[in-house]
Parts: structure tokens; sequence; C-alpha cells
């Protein structure tokens, strides 16, 4: 009788319905928010300094925002592989992300969801309305609030039935028990891939008196053990540092809950102690109040004190790691493979640009060393230096394409002023970078080669001054590079600021050359045209070194 008087089509119609609201909401409310703060999101994670509280505060601030952990544990993967973080400062930030993950259950818990629609039109109309794309963003952020809440309304009227279905009162009792309750909240957070909508989702179930405050905290507890998951799956196929990174999360989020799995009655009664009580309720409407937000927070206490305790022993972690993960020497079959893109930062520009401009001082550091090798063949007259310049040209050609591929996606996504200044700078930077590749590559290759096969000889004079032209350009495409990849204008200005330098250096060369043509014979004509070429293509290697220079100075672009 009592499964018959139940619509169980209508039933799963409406829950499945205000779950698809729920997490849409969620979804809307995250994207807005990542446009109106992304900017300010990585100088957050940019200024950290080796002091690990810090590095909690900075992975907090930014998770609260972007409600991913994941992400702020690719974006620091980057910070890693760049030399710019150690791992043991990483750990600091994907510790302070667990934090920044609760806020999410505490904005639901406080009871609005009568205002749901209200929420909804004013947001609608904000974004409507509005030609400022700021605050567009912000009616956005208005907007899938209110959709959660109205996922959360939807949900709640559809399980409002099941209060009278036994069979369901006893599975609910049954996730009480602590084993019960993780593994539930574990598998489910699996299979959605948020642990940010989990605890919200136990939060509505707790304001319809469905769960305990302890049946809350287990699941709660299991939604941090599914969530690693999504780092497991991130991470395969990786760099060692994501891999590391991903193994911190789930062995900082694993020793967490077995931590807390014979305190959950204590972990209950401390949350009741900061939440407010309504006395004058009592049964299931005293249940449905209060329990809300005491799971609320004590999925905030849980993810506070785990971080404070375990922030003390991040550098023994980061050594587990570390053994568990060592190095391996890279696959020869592997050309070269980029160190910092990762498509989970597509959907947050301001991140995604942030990655892509390291990509590119990657690939930077490749064409300086291309520079480097070329210098070395043509002093040395050695064509097999020549020849692996040749391959190395086509390590910088993989990153080019996939700096390419990568920004490409990135510009399919909305893009602030700000935002699309800075594609600019990186897709023109990664442009001529590459040129500077095929100079190297095309032309001084193929110069060097001549000039080996053909016996061609330069003066003393002429061998120093051209020396010192290569040492001056090598120099000025370097201050490039660290203007990109620190994104430095002190540096980019210094690169500018050699222009006289590299002038008198080529002159110098110019003038010399024109005194032997002057007095040489047929003999010397062809090395003198090896010269004059040299020069030339020297000259064009610094001009494109200042032009990507030009664009890490703002009032330049």
């Amino acid at each position: 009788m009592e499964a018959t008087s139940l619509n169980w089509v209508q039933m799963m119609i409406s829950l499945f319905g205000g779950l698809a609201l729920f997490l849409f909401g969620m979804n809307r409310m995250g994207e807005a928010l990542k446009a109106v703060a992304g900017g300010r999101l990585k100088q957050i994670l940019a200024r950290l300094t080796s002091n690990r509280f810090a590095g909690a505060l900075s992975g907090a601030t930014v998770t609260a925002v972007i409600q991913s952990s994941s992400v702020t544990t690719v974006l620091v993967v980057g910070f890693v592989s760049a030399g710019l973080m150690t791992l043991s400062q990483a750990i600091g930030v994907i510790m302070g992300a667990n934090i920044g993950t609760t806020i999410t259950a505490q904005i639901i818990a406080f009871k609005v969801t009568k205002l749901a629609l209200l929420f909804i039109a004013v947001g609608f109309a904000i974004d409507f309305i509005s030609r400022n794309e700021n605050f567009k963003q912000y009616g956005r952020v208005i907007f899938g609030l209110g959709l959660i809440f109205l996922g959360m309304n939807v949900m709640g009227e559809a399980m409002l039935p099941l209060h009278n279905f036994s069979s369901f009162n006893d599975l609910m009792q049954g996730i009480e028990r602590p084993g019960v309750g993780i593994l539930y909240g574990a598998v489910f957070t699996a299979l959605i891939q948020s642990s940010s909508a989990t605890t919200g989702i136990v939060v509505v179930m707790a304001s319809q008196g469905f769960i305990t405050l302890q049946a809350g905290i287990a699941l709660a507890l299991g939604a941090n053990i599914g969530t690693c998951l999504k780092a497991i799956l991130a991470a395969v196929g990786k760099t060692r540092p994501a891999q590391r990174s991903a193994a911190i999360h789930v062995l900082f989020n694993t020793l967490g809950v077995l931590l807390w799995l014979g305190f959950i009655d204590e972990l209950a009664q401390l949350a009741q102690m900061v939440s407010p009580s309504y006395e004058k309720l009592t049964g299931l409407a005293r249940l449905a109040a209060e329990t809300p937000r005491q799971i609320a927070n004590a999925n905030t206490i849980f993810n506070l004190f785990n971080t404070l305790l375990f922030i003390g022993f991040t550098g023994p972690m980061a050594w587990i790691v570390t053994r568990l993960l060592p190095d391996q020497p890279e696959s020869k079959e592997v050309i070269i493979r980029p160190k910092f893109l990762d498509g989970q930062l597509i959907s947050t520009p301001s991140l995604g640009l942030n990655v892509a401009r390291l990509e590119v001082g990657h690939l930077g550091d490749q064409i300086l060393q291309m520079m480097c090798l070329a210098q070395k063949a043509l002093r040395k007259r050695d064509l097999t230096m020549l020849r692996e310049l040749e391959k190395q040209d086509d390590a910088a050609d993989i990153l080019h394409g996939e700096i390419n591929t990568f920004l490409n996606r990135v510009g399919k996504q909305t893009l602030t002023d700000e935002e699309s200044r800075e594609y600019f700078r990186i897709s023109q930077s990664n442009a001529n970078l590459e040129s500077i590749g095929d100079v190297l590559e095309t032309d001084l290759a193929s110069l060097g080669k001549t000039w080996i096969e053909d016996n061609l000889r330069a003066s003393n004079t002429m061998f120093m001054l051209l020396n010192d032209l290569f040492e001056g350009v090598y120099q000025a495409l370097e201050r490039t590079i660290v203007a990109i990849k620190e994104n430095d204008e002190t540096a980019a200005l210094e690169t500018i600021a050699m222009k006289d330098h590299i002038n008198r250096l080529v002159n110098l060369a110019l003038e010399r050359q024109s005194q032997s043509l002057a007095i040489s014979g047929e003999a010397h004509l062809q090395t003198l045209n090896a010269e004059f070429e040299l020069t030339d293509k020297l000259k064009r290697i610094y001009s494109l070194s200042k032009r990507v220079a030009r664009l890490w100075v703002p009032n330049q672009v």
C-alpha cells in the first residue's frame, strides 16, 4: 500500500529536475564569479610567500570564488612546474582549497529559498539591461544563486511524500552509521564530481528533516573522499608535479576523514555549540530548522581543523609523495611536452591565460637553448650541432602549436577587456618567438652549413664583432623571456633599452664588412656575403625580441 500511494514517476521527475536546476545554478554562479574575480585570482596565488599559512589562506580564497578545488590544484601544479612555488608551499594551498569549498554549504544553509524567484528575476534583469560586462556578471551570480534556491525548493517538495515511506526512513537511519554514510557520500560525489554540490544537497535534505546531524556529517566526510577521484583522473598521464599534487590531495583528505571517523558525535556537539538553536520548536520542525546550519558549520570546522593540524607537516608529506612518485627520465620518443597547459583551466579564462603565459615562457626557454646552440655550432664549425638545432626547432614548433590550440579554446570563452588584452599579448608573443626559432633553424643553420662546407673564415676582428653581437642579442632575448614568464615590465624595458647598443654593434660589423669589401678580391666575396647575412639575421632576432618586449609594457600595447 505504501509504495502504491506514491507517484514514483512524478516524484523522480521533480527530484532530478530540481537536482538539475541546483547543479546548473551552481555552474552559472561559479562561471560568473570566475569572470568577476578571475583577474585577481592569479594575483592572489602568484604573491604566495614561503609562509604556509598564507598559502592556505590564498587557496581558500581562490577556491571559495571558483568553487573547484581541482582547478586550484591545477593552477598550483603550474607554479610548481615553473619553479615559482615549492611542493611544500603547494600543499598549503591545496589544504586551503578544502576550506574554500565549504562556502557553498554555508550559503545554502541560509534559508532564503522563498526568495528564489526574486533572485532569478533580479539577476536576469541586471544581466539583460546592463551594458557593463562586470555588472552583467554580477547579475549572473544572483541569477545562479536563484536557480540554486529554486532547485532546493523543487527537490524539497518532491521528497516530502517520502516522510511517510518507512523504507526510505530506514535507509536514512542507516546513513547514521558512519561507515555507511561515508560510503554513500563518497560514491555520490564521485558520480557528480563536486564535493560542494554533495554537501549542498545534504543541507537541502536536512532542511526537510530527512537526515540527522550525525548522518549529514558522515555524508560530508564521504564527499571529501569522493572528490579525490577527480584529482586522480586529472593527474593520469600528467607530469610528476601534477601527480604529486593529486597524491597530496588524496592523502590529506583520506587522513582527515580517518582522523574524524571515531569523533563524529564530538564534531556534532561542537557544531551545535556554534550554531543557532530553536528551542521553541520541537520534533521534525526543530530538526529541519537547526540541522542545515549545523551540517554547514561541521563541514567548515572539519576542513579548518584538518588544515590547521596537517599544515605543520607539509615537509614530511612532500617527502612521502616524492618518494612514492620519484622523477622519471623523459621518454626518448617524446620530443617535448607542454609543462603548464591544462584543459580544466579553459573555463576560467584568467587562469587559463596565466598557464598559457607560463607555457610561452617554456617556449622561450627552448628558443634560448637554440640560440646558445647556434652560437656554439658557428664558433666550433660543427655540422652535428647544426643538425641538432633543426631537431630543437621541431620541439619549438610543437610547443607553439599546442599553445595556439589552447589559446583558441580559451578565446571561445567570454573574455573581459583585460583578458582580451592578455590574450593578445600571449598569442603575439607565441607567434614572434616561433618566428625567432625559424630564423635560427632555417637561416642560421643553413648559413652555418655553407660557412663550414665552403671553408669560409672571418677575420679575427670580424669574428670578435659578430661574437659581441651574438652575445648582445642573446641577452636581449633572455630579458624578453623573463618579461613573459614573470610578467615583468622592467625586464621588457631592459630589452627595449638595448636598442642603441645593438645598433652600435650592427653598425660596427657593417662598417668592418664594408671596409673589407673595398680592399678584398673575388676570393673573399663569399665570406663577406655570409658575414652580411649573419649580421642581418641577428638584427632580425633582436627586432622580434623587442617587438615581444613591447607587448609587456602596458602603455605600449
